[in-house]
C-alpha cells in the first residue's frame, strides 16, 4: 500500500433486509435459486459502494455471500454432517448446536472464489478476504473422526491452503484467516495452531492476515468480556510466537478493549491492523477517539506498518450505524496521517 495508514473493515459487514434478517447472525436468506445467486451479488455491490463512500482503503466483499464467517465455509467441504448435529460450547463461552465430522475431509471445489473474481472486476482497489482460521473451524463443529483437534485443525490447514492459492490467482491483495479461538486456547496455539496458520498460508506471494479478536458484539461475547477484568492480556501468551511466524498482518481489537497497548511491542516489526472500532456499541465513535486509539498505537507500531481497522465484523448492526462507523475510521485516520506528514 502507497498509502500512509491504509483503513479496512475486519470482515463482516451488514447485510441489506431484502437479502437477509438484519442484526442479526445465521439469519437465514429471505431469497432463493437464482433470485438469491443475483441479490448476493448485489449486496456485495451495495457493500463495496458503502465502503468506498465512507473511504476505505482495502475494501472487501463484507461478507455478503455468506451465513457465517465460519460455517458457510465448512458447509461446501466433504466428510462434515450438518443433519448429524450436536451442542458443544463454542470458545469455552457459550453452547450451539453445531455439524459432526464423520469422516475424512476435503474441499471438492472452490468455495469463495467465484464471489473474489466479481469483487475483483468491481474496483482497482486493494481487496482482502477473510476465511476462517483452522483452530476456530475446529472450535465450530463435533468431531466423530479424527478424534484430536490437531489432526482436523491440520486437515483444515491444507484446505485453506488450497482455497486461498485460488482466491490469489483470483486477484486477492490481502488474505484473513479468523483466529479468534487465539484467545483462548493459549497452550494449543503455540503447540500447534501457529504451525497449523503457516500451513494455511505455505505458498502464497500475496500478503496473509490474521484476525484475532474478542468476538462479535454479541451478548456471549461481551458477557465474557466482563469476566476479564481491567486489563485483557491474553495476547501476551501468543504474540511472541506469532511474530516468529510468516505472517505479514496481525489484525487486533483495541479499541475500548483494555487491552494494554504495550503488549503492541511484543509484534514490533509485524504490520498491525488496529482496532479503532467498537463493534459491541451503537455508539458512533468521534474521530478524535479513532485517532486517540491510533495515536496510541503508534508508541509501539510503526506509522508504515499501522493499518486502522474495526475491532471485529459488524454483520450485527445496523447498516445506519455501521456506515456511520467507517466514516468515523477513515476521518480519524485522516486526522493521524495528517499530523503524521506535516
Amino acid at each position: 500500500m502507497n498509502v500512509l495508514l491504509p483503513t479496512s473493515t475486519a470482515g463482516s459487514l451488514p447485510k441489506p433486509s431484502w437479502l437477509a434478517e438484519s442484526e442479526t447472525l445465521w439469519s437465514p436468506w429471505k431469497l432463493q435459486e437464482q433470485t438469491l445467486v443475483d441479490g448476493k451479488k448485489d449486496a456485495l455491490c451495495l457493500s463495496l459502494h458503502q465502503q468506498q463512500l465512507a473511504g476505505v482503503d482495502i475494501v472487501s466483499d463484507g461478507e455478503q455471500t455468506r451465513q457465517h464467517f465460519v460455517t458457510t465455509f465448512i458447509e461446501h467441504l466433504n466428510g462434515v454432517d450438518f443433519e448429524n448435529r450436536k451442542i458443544v460450547k463454542i470458545r469455552d463461552r457459550y453452547d450451539a448446536s453445531v455439524p459432526t465430522v464423520i469422516g475424512p475431509v476435503s474441499r471438492q471445489k472452490s468455495v469463495f472464489v467465484e464471489d473474489a473474481k466479481f469483487l475483483r472486476q468491481q474496483t482497482d482497489q486493494p481487496i482482502k478476504w477473510a476465511l476462517p482460521g483452522p483452530m476456530t473451524m475446529i472450535d465450530t463443529l463435533y468431531d466423530d473422526h479424527y478424534k484430536s483437534r490437531k489432526e482436523l485443525a491440520w486437515q483444515f490447514a491444507i484446505i485453506l491452503n488450497q482455497e486461498a492459492k485460488e482466491l490469489e490467482a483470483a486477484g486477492v491483495d490481502i488474505i484473513q484467516f479468523d483466529e479468534p479461538a487465539f484467545n483462548v486456547f493459549f497452550d494449543e496455539v503455540n503447540d500447534w495452531g501457529i504451525a497449523c496458520l503457516e500451513r494455511a498460508i505455505e505458498g502464497l506471494k500475496c500478503e496473509t492476515a490474521v484476525h484475532i479478536c474478542y468476538g462479535y458484539g454479541i451478548k456471549a461475547n461481551t458477557d465474557w468480556k466482563k469476566t476479564l477484568g481491567n486489563e485483557w492480556r491474553q495476547y501476551e501468551a501468543v504474540f511472541p510466537k506469532l511474530k516468529a511466524s510468516n505472517i505479514d498482518i496481525v489484525s487486533l481489537e483495541c479499541h475500548n478493549s483494555h487491552v494494554p497497548m504495550e503488549l503492541l511491542a511484543l509484534i514490533r516489526g509485524k504490520k498491525v491492523m488496529v482496532g479503532a472500532i467498537d463493534v459491541a456499541t451503537n455508539e458512533i465513535e468521534t474521530p478524535e477517539q479513532v485517532a486517540n486509539t491510533l495515536r496510541e498505537a503508534l508508541k509501539y507500531v510503526d506509522a508504515d506498518k499501522l493499518y486502522p481497522c474495526t475491532n471485529c465484523g459488524m454483520a450485527p448492526l445496523s447498516r445506519e450505524v455501521a456506515n456511520a462507523k467507517l466514516n468515523a475510521l477513515s476521518a480519524g485516520a485522516a486526522i493521524v496521517r495528517q499530523e503524521l506528514t506535516a
